[in-house]
Parts: structure tokens; C-alpha cells; sequence
């Protein structure tokens, strides 16, 4: 858990979820700056299975969730934070993530932050959370003709608000995306979950 200097008493919270390979701590630095700049709490959690989260690395959802759970309850027993403003974000396999888990938990999670992400997996929809999403046009581990262009449609057609976020690069989070999304999130005209 990272909450900077500038997070005032009851701070909004996004819980980042890294990529594969990666740890919370290693894929948390592209943002950091931005939550700064915002005073927002981050929240960046391991997975249980080495190397990538359980619907990726088995199929199907597991002991992830049940972890998340036990994360959200920790943050809202230690910290002063505004758990009305939560969001769910993550990074590559872990935006891939954060979108499967964060559209089938919209009365949770007002936002959802997905950088670079290269499917999503909703069983059942809750809610209809605002989502941000961007993608390098270059990049070539997932490439965005087969990933983000070809969802960010299709959820725009169930009625979510996305604003989609094309940059000229790879497979990152360039400093600039980082703060378009947390401004966008932050400044949304409501600060709870939406269509739940």
C-alpha cells in the first residue's frame, strides 16, 4: 500500500494490479507520479499464483478474489480513505484482469483502469462502472488491433462510458496516460458506482 503526502483524510483508493512476471511493487512505479499529483491511496496486491492471476493462469477465478476481498477489508479497517471512491486498475495481464473483475463488481468499483490490457471475461455484469483504457499502437505484445479496438466497441454498445486512450508507443504507461486516467477518474460528475 502506497499513500502519499498529499492524500488528504478520506482519500480515494485504487487497488493496481500488476502484469505477468510482475509484482504490485514493480509494476506500481508508472503510476506513482500521478498518484501523487492526485492524493489517491494505492493499493497493489500480489497475485497467488506465481507469476499472473488465477483466471489467467487457470481458467478461472479463485483464490484472487478471495485475497482481493481480504485486501478491500484490510484498507478499510487501517487507513482513512473514501471506499465510495474505489477503483480497480492494473497493467497488461493485470488490466485484463481488473476489467473482468471490475465490470462483474460495478456496485463496488465506480472506475475501472485498465493499461494495456489484453482480454476481459465477464460472467455476469454488475453495474455499469466508468472505464478508462489505453494502448500503444505499437505495441507488440498485445497488440491493439486484437485487443483494445476490438472490445472498447463492444463495451461501448452495452452502454459503459470508456474513454479510450490510443498512444504512439508500446506495450507501457507512459506518464501522461497515467494522469490522464486518475484526472478522468477523479473528476467524474458522480463519486459513487453508477447503474448499480
Amino acid at each position: 500500500m502506497y499513500v502519499p503526502d498529499s492524500a488528504e483524510a478520506d482519500a480515494p483508493v485504487l487497488v493496481f494490479l500488476h502484469g505477468a512476471t510482475g509484482s504490485g511493487r514493480s509494476h506500481l512505479r508508472p503510476i506513482l507520479g500521478a498518484a501523487d499529483r492526485y492524493g489517491v491511496i494505492l493499493v497493489a496486491p500480489d497475485s497467488r499464483i506465481a507469476g499472473t492471476w488465477d483466471l489467467i493462469a487457470g481458467g478461472d477465478f479463485g483464490p484472487d478474489v478471495v485475497f482481493l476481498d481480504r485486501v478491500l477489508d484490510s484498507v478499510a479497517d487501517r487507513i482513512s480513505a473514501d471506499m465510495t471512491r474505489l477503483a480497480l486498475g492494473g497493467v497488461s495481464d493485470g488490466a485484463s484482469y481488473a476489467l473482468s473483475i471490475g465490470l462483474s463488481n460495478g456496485d463496488l468499483f465506480s472506475t475501472v483502469v485498465a493499461f494495456s490490457p489484453g482480454f476481459l471475461a465477464v460472467i455476469e455484469p454488475i453495474g455499469l462502472p466508468r472505464v478508462f483504457i489505453s494502448h500503444g499502437t505499437q505495441d507488440s505484445i498485445l497488440p491493439i488491433d486484437a485487443c483494445s479496438r476490438v472490445f472498447v466497441p463492444a463495451l461501448r454498445g452495452a452502454g459503459y462510458e470508456v474513454l479510450f486512450n490510443e498512444f504512439d508507443g508500446g506495450h507501457s504507461v507512459p506518464p501522461s496516460v497515467a494522469d490522464s486516467a486518475m484526472h478522468w477518474w477523479l473528476t467524474a460528475p458522480h463519486a459513487g458506482p453508477i447503474g448499480g
